[in-house]
């Protein structure tokens, strides 16, 4: 069973969190504020690099490495083999994308939603290649549609690429039940998680994806140039990387190489081995949790906010979906996104800013230009949201 929201033990989440005094943290969604067991495993490591060497101090630490595949598998419910590790959420996602493959006509389906990175790269590849992209529309809850994704499969589709939750707001897209057309129509399924991954339970086999990519910056509270990718293990074969060095495959003649067999040829050999570290143990500290725990305590604190938004004249919430998540959107009238945010910081909030490059698609149909963008964690109060909303109704 799952702590509620008012037993959630933030007090001790706060003394682990060696910023959660300094500032009042609404950016999780960008960036969440490391904990402390994070933040001594960097240090440590480099500090272990300047006393013995980089390689030295890596062979030191190989078990420890060895072991981040393992948390990050059983964070998502995969196998360690499963997992690739890489810099961050784009990596991860451009590793998968970019090794479909697609020819002219072949289609790729995607939602209203998707993010500027992921779309900009269906439109190169559609460039490079023929291949359509397919825009699948939304539900009246401002979720993908999944009888209209049904009725849009035929033999051209050979990529369904979904945002499980967009950058501009606390829609959560109904990622599983997508999974089901997938399976049932054999389409390959890759799905973003970077703004899910940390903030609630992801299970891969109850999802059906065979794609995910993930960030450690965001809900895990890992560092920052820290990511993974999961490839399901019958999806490998399907898929080469469209670039690889010596660590994603071997050099077996003058002429030839031959993939690594597991999840790694999406890997380079070189990588930053403190913030991989830092990644395992911020994974490990994430489910010491619970997940669920987690995604309970971060729903309530974003049901709390909007609630509270909701009373102050001439804010609008402009949150989607029937499940909401730990991202809350909001315009002021008369004030300017930007201007919101840099008022929040002078009195030492963190917020953001999502405009129209960002979900293009999206916040065009919606007639938005930008919004201020607040995303809280299980760190966050009760009483931050309130001073947040106080700031917030003060004349600008």
């Amino acid at each position: 069973m799952s702590v509620p929201h008012w037993a959630f033990d933030f007090e001790r989440a706060r003394h682990e969190t060696p910023g959660a005094d300094g500032v009042i943290h609404f950016n999780n969604a960008g960036a969440s504020l490391v904990p402390e067991c994070v933040l001594e495993t960097v240090i440590e490591h480099l500090r272990l690099e300047a006393r013995m060497g980089g390689y030295e101090a890596a062979n030191a630490r190989a078990a420890e490495l060895e072991a981040v595949y393992s948390s990050a598998a059983k964070l998502i419910n995969a196998r360690p083999d499963e997992i690739a590790l890489v810099e961050h959420a784009t990596r991860a996602w451009d590793s998968a994308f970019y090794a479909v493959p697609l020819g002219p006509g072949d289609r790729i389906l995607t939602s209203v939603v998707e993010y500027a990175a992921n779309f900009v790269a269906f439109l190169q590849v559609s460039k490079r290649t023929g291949a359509l992209v397919d825009v699948v529309s939304s539900d009246d809850t401002g979720a993908i549609d999944v009888s209209a994704l049904r009725d849009s499969i035929d033999d051209r589709v050979k990529l369904i690429a979904l945002t499980h939750v967009p950058t501009n707001g606390g829609l959560v897209n109904p990622a599983a039940e997508v999974g089901r057309v997938a399976r049932e129509a054999g389409i390959l399924y890759l799905l973003d998680a970077c703004q899910s991954v940390g903030q609630m339970p992801i299970d891969v086999e109850t999802i059906g994806c065979d794609m995910l990519s993930a960030t450690g910056r965001k809900f895990l509270r890992g560092p920052r140039g820290t990511g993974f990718l999961y490839v399901r293990r019958s999806a490998l074969e399907k898929l080469e990387p469209l670039m690889i060095d010596h660590h994603a495959a071997e050099w077996t003649s003058p002429g030839e190489y031959r993939l690594r067999p597991d999840a790694r040829r999406f890997e380079t050999w070189e990588s930053n081995v403190a913030c991989r570290l830092g990644l395992g143990v911020a994974i490990d500290y994430a489910m010491s949790w619970g997940i669920a725990d987690i995604r309970d305590r971060v729903y309530g604190l974003a049901d709390r906010l909007r609630a509270r938004l909701s009373e102050i004249p001439g804010v609008a919430v402009r949150d989607l979906g029937a499940e909401r998540c730990g991202i809350v959107t909001f315009t002021k009238d008369g004030e300017d996104a930007a201007a919101v945010r840099d008022r929040l910081a002078a009195h030492g909030i963190n917020v953001t800013v999502s405009d129209v490059l960002s979900t293009r698609l999206d916040m065009e149909a919606r007639r938005l230009e930008n919004i201020v963008r607040a995303s809280v964690h299980y760190y966050n109060t009760d009483d931050e949201i309130d001073r947040f909303c106080q700031v917030l109704e003060e004349e600008s």
